[in-house]
């Protein structure tokens, strides 16, 4: 039988599949479902700063309502300090009790204290690891893409003197020259990098004329920007590679960690098709290797990355060179299959 274990950041996994970051978690009764199901790892919802700064101030709004409603009167209610992320970190805490299976921990923090010091909690409870995610928002500031990186570098560094788990960083692909970035957040002391992160998109509602925030999930090969650069840091870095968005299959997994992925991360399938469908795809990566004689992982792991490959240019520039040499040759019927 084949065996699916694999490596992430010198954390043992049973198989590549880790269940990302989603509300999911926040039951007992699916942590143990997603075990059962078969998941190597669980991504425990992410703490964000936001949501907890948006609760003080609505808590704060609704106390502080009547305050100096007569001259002798200042609050009616007696003070009550921010409770920051307490309440999240005891659910952490839970979770990491309630199943055998490495669990990590998943912050979006904004101010530089904020991801130190909510770095070194979320470590305190017991997690396997810890995933930043870092977004950064276009601005009409003086900030330069150098001065941007440094702060994401100076966070890392000093998050990795406090903290002694490994770190992965999530990121966004929409920054200049993504892969040296890659290389400048290892250099920093990131042990691991999740490929890519998805964050919610406004809409907008024409009839009402009113933006919406319609509910976001992944679409079956939304998997290949992640392939992309998978395939091309393969080999190139020290750090642990995790592939996620749009990976509903078996074989989109199989495609992935040819191109070097250690792992995946998945979401939306869990939405759509069930928590069931982990034992589905394990099924279907187990088939595969068999079909093919292979008895691990690291057999097949990286063996058409960039590196590994005789056409050098495939992840770069080879797909689009290739569809205007003959496109003039395509029929309409053609176009939809491309």
């Amino acid at each position: 039988m084949a065996d699916l274990s694999t490596n992430y950041m010198g954390i043992s996994l049973t198989n590549p599949i880790i269940a990302g970051a989603s509300s999911l978690s926040l039951k007992a009764d699916n942590l143990k479902k997603l075990e059962e199901a078969g998941a190597s790892a669980i991504v425990f919802k992410s703490l964000f700063e936001e949501q907890i700064q948006l609760e003080n101030y609505e808590m704060n709004r609704i106390i502080e309502g009547f305050n100096e409603r007569n001259a002798e009167m200042l609050s009616i209610f007696p003070h009550m300090p921010d409770s920051g992320p307490q309440q999240h970190l005891i659910a952490l805490e839970k979770a990491v009790k309630s199943v055998s299976i490495p669990i990590f921990a998943s912050l979006n923090a904004v101010n530089p204290e904020t991801w130190i010091e909510w770095s070194y909690q979320l470590a305190q409870i017991g997690v396997a690891g810890l995933e930043l995610n870092f977004y950064y928002l276009p601005k009409f500031d003086h900030v330069t893409e150098v001065e941007f990186l440094e702060q994401m570098v100076q966070t890392i560094t000093k998050i990795k003197s406090r903290v002694n788990i490994p770190i992965a960083i999530k990121l966004s692909p929409y920054y200049f020259n993504l892969l040296g970035i890659l290389k400048s957040l290892e250099e920093a002391g990131a042990d691991g990098f999740v490929l890519f992160n998805r964050f919610f998109q406004p809409d907008i509602d024409i009839q009402d004329e009113k933006h919406t925030t319609p509910f976001n999930l992944s679409h079956s090969g939304d998997y290949r920007l992640a392939l992309r650069y998978t395939g091309l840091i393969y080999g190139r870095t020290k750090a642990g590679i995790c592939a996620s968005q749009g990976i509903y299959k078996g074989e989109e997994i199989i495609k992935l960690i040819l191109a070097g992925a250690d792992c995946v991360q998945v979401v939306s399938a869990l939405y759509k098709k069930g928590i069931d469908h982990i034992s589905t795809m394990i099924s279907e990566i187990e088939q595969w290797m068999e079909s093919k004689n292979y008895s691990t992982i690291s057999e097949f792991k990286g063996k058409l990355a960039e590196k590994n490959t005789k056409n050098p240019f495939i992840y770069r520039r080879a797909q689009y060179i290739d569809f205007l040499m003959k496109a003039h040759s395509l029929t309409w019927e053609e176009y939809p299959t491309i």
